[in-house]
């Protein structure tokens, strides 16, 4: 049994946790400060960027562990199920039994296979690697920590699917915050206008949180496990983005042939915005003429 933490006793340790990570935080920005004269590429900003992401998140997610061990959350995440399964009507169960499947290992995977393939084939080979390194690696974390934690599966109302596994963290949501975003990212890279891309992201953040509100329906996940799943899932996958844009903006820099079978999207994008550009500037060149002619 682990000795009970009083209120100031956990707040000094969250303090403490926080004032590490501000401290790496600060020396990370300051020696990309003092590089930057020498390295003409993004290289650092992005990783910096991914980083910050990842840590917040895997900062977040040790909180709120910390509190799922210590059984601080227990009684809340007890309460939201007692409504939920107060409260949810059949075709509501139904509905987030079909959806749940979404997050599952069989589709995850169909969808990663497909999607990298499709990079594959259109000349985008780092990101279907990419792809299959984020989920590989977020299915063996979440493996790792649920063994970690090992978690009893709540028992407030009947069951609405089978779980083998633990409960904490949530498999479906954090395999859906790595595949869908991940996906999602990679697919709002290849489009051309923002409102695509915010349309892409949109989505895929939709999917994400209708599959972890499943598993609370469902019954067999507490808030706190489908909260913590995302939390993870984000952060790894925020990382594995930050990877692949400093490794294609190194490599253009430093290392050009490893660049030659691989489309650029940035360059695309640029090269489209000048021939719009161009077509604009010599449609009103045209215009004018006409008019001084006339």
């Amino acid at each position: 049994m682990l000795p009970e933490l009083t209120t100031p006793d956990r707040r000094e340790r969250h303090r403490s946790r926080f004032h590490f990570l501000s401290d790496v935080l600060f020396a990370a920005l300051r020696k990309s400060a003092s590089r930057a004269n020498t390295l003409r590429t993004a290289v650092g900003v992005v990783i910096l960027a991914g980083a910050l992401v990842a840590i917040a998140g895997t900062w977040a997610f040790a909180t709120i562990a910390d509190e799922v061990m210590e059984g601080s959350t227990q009684a809340f995440d007890e309460a939201v199920l007692t409504w939920i399964g107060s409260n949810r009507p059949p075709w509501v169960e139904a509905a987030m039994l079909e959806i749940t499947f979404l997050g599952t290992g069989l589709v995850a995977m169909v969808l990663v296979g497909v999607a990298a393939l499709f990079l594959w084939l259109t000349q985008h080979r780092y990101s279907a690697a990419l792809l299959l390194v984020s989920t590989g690696g977020g299915l063996l974390l979440n493996s790792i920590l649920k063994a970690g934690f090992s978690r009893p599966r709540p028992q407030i109302f009947t069951w609405g699917t089978h779980a083998l596994t633990s409960s904490f963290p949530s498999g479906h949501a954090m395999s859906a915050a790595v595949v869908y975003g991940t996906v999602a990212y990679l697919a709002a890279r290849l489009q051309k206008r923002r409102w695509a891309r915010v349309l892409t992201l949109l989505v895929a953040l939709v999917l994400i949180l209708l599959i972890a509100a499943s598993r609370l329906f469902l019954g067999v996940h507490y808030p706190s496990d489908v909260f913590a799943g995302m939390l993870v899932g984000l952060a790894w996958a925020a990382f594995c983005m930050a990877t692949l844009e400093a490794f294609q903006k190194f490599a253009r820099r430093y290392v050009p042939t490893a660049m030659e079978d691989e489309v650029d999207e940035t360059e695309q994008q640029a090269a489209t915005a000048t021939t719009a550009s161009a077509t604009a500037a010599a449609d009103s060149a045209v215009a004018s003429r006409q008019a001084a002619g006339d």
